[in-house]
């Protein structure tokens, strides 16, 4: 579910911002009262070509607006685009901090885990690694499929192929045991501590 929204942002973005430049070039290409010559690759009937020119002429503003269905019409269009964007605003959110995770008893009622303490120990574990500096944990998802985003700040002697794979083998396999969850899936970002370089005499 993340990496299709993230993909549905990317797609919008890049829209978005392909009709925002191509709508900005057009009337930018027209206000800048170029030679003719450089008019004559236009097509016929192209709406800017000189800087008095309008995006929208009177003609096309007022066109349907007489008609009884324009402004039905025009508020229905305004009324979806505000429930899609509320809709896209909500999405945005649903991966926030997870607080609660359902842990499996065996009596089928389950037992409520806080997730800032799984976090905690996920956190010291990753931390016990050679290495590794600092992690920062952080639960997503539902409480009965969460999911882990780990950053890690790696020392400059770490082994980032090595800390992951304790992570993953350790801090990560020990979690999903301790709860009895089927999975527990993990997202791990690594970066490097900045240091001062050193002074070789």
């Amino acid at each position: 579910m993340r990496q299709v929204r993230r993909t549905v942002n990317r797609v919008l973005l890049g829209l978005t911002g392909l009709v925002l430049l191509g709508t900005g070039g057009t009337v930018l290409f027209a206000g800048l009262a170029l030679p003719e010559k450089w008019h004559a690759g236009l097509p016929d009937g192209w709406p800017w070509d000189a800087p008095g020119d309008v995006l929208l002429p009177a003609a096309d503003r007022t066109r349907w607006t007489g008609e009884g269905w324009w402004w039905p019409a025009v508020l229905a269009a305004l009324a979806v685009l505000v429930l899609l964007a509320l809709w896209w605003l909500l999405v945005q959110f649903r991966n926030r901090r997870l607080r609660e995770v359902l842990v499996d008893t065996g009596d089928g009622e389950g037992a409520l885990l806080r997730g800032r303490a799984l976090e905690d120990v996920l956190a010291a574990e990753a931390e016990s690694a050679d290495g590794v500096h600092r992690a920062v944990v952080r639960l997503t998802g539902r409480r009965r499929e969460p999911h882990v985003r780990v950053r890690l700040l790696l020392e400059p002697h770490a082994d980032p192929a090595g800390a992951v794979h304790l992570l993953g083998t350790r801090a990560v396999a020990g979690a999903r045991e301790a709860t009895g969850l089927a999975e527990l899936p993990a997202e791990v970002r690594l970066r490097a501590v900045r240091h001062r370089a050193e002074r070789v005499t």
